[in-house]
Parts: C-alpha cells; sequence; structure tokens
C-alpha cells in the first residue's frame, strides 16, 4: 500500500517538475503567462529603432547643408552627408514598418488564444 502511494507522489513530483521545466525553458512566455502587456513593452524595440534613425537623418541633413556652405573640408563633407542621410531613412523606415508587423502578431496570438479556448471548452465536454 504504502509503494503505490510513494510511486504516485513520485510521479506526480516528476509531472509537476516537466511542467515547470516547459514553463522555463518555452520561449515565449505569452503562451504560458495571459498578463497583458503595457504598449511600452510591445512597441519599444521599433521606437528606438526610429528615433535612433531620424537623429542620424537629421545628423545628415546637417552635415549635407555644411557641405553647401564652402568650408575647407567640403568634400568630406559631400561624401559623409548623404551617407548619413540614407542610414537614418533606412533605420527610419524599418522602424516604421516594424510596427504594423507587431500589430499583426498580436492580432494572430489573440485568434490562436480565442481558438485555443473554444478548443477546449468542446474537448471537455
Amino acid at each position: 500500500m504504502e509503494e503505490t502511494e510513494k510511486s504516485l507522489q513520485s510521479q506526480a513530483i516528476h509531472t509537476s517538475h516537466t511542467t515547470s521545466i516547459l514553463c522555463i525553458s518555452s520561449r515565449s512566455e505569452s503562451v504560458w503567462i495571459n498578463a497583458s502587456r503595457n504598449k511600452w513593452d510591445v512597441y519599444h524595440k521599433p521606437i528606438i529603432v526610429m528615433s535612433v534613425g531620424a537623429a542620424i537623418f537629421l545628423f545628415g541633413m546637417v552635415i549635407t547643408s555644411l557641405s553647401c556652405i564652402g568650408n575647407e573640408n567640403q568634400n568630406i563633407y559631400k561624401m559623409c552627408g548623404p551617407a548619413f542621410l540614407s542610414l537614418g531613412l533606412m533605420l527610419l523606415v524599418c522602424g516604421l514598418v516594424w510596427i504594423p508587423i507587431i500589430r499583426k502578431k498580436q492580432r494572430q496570438r489573440q485568434k490562436s488564444r480565442f481558438l485555443q479556448s473554444l478548443k477546449s471548452f468542446f474537448s471537455t465536454r
């Protein structure tokens, strides 16, 4: 009798240990934790990329305008200005495109959560 209780306890410990390992090792915490995140947590990366891109773009505009003034380092300004302009514009556009991608992913996750809850509802009946 005691052996069966011990085996049941060890089996329960083993399954709970496996579940906790799955929770820890999962790549996406949103699958296991249903806590809602605020907007900054979701959009902070594209906002940072857009801000850096805008700053580099403005820096490129300043350097390009300095080449028009006619300083002694005019050739350096003519080479670096357009490079900073294009780099800044590229980062700015990447950040702007990233936001709709994140929104689409969020909608897909909401749909999959709804379908999983619907599936579990009908499978228990």
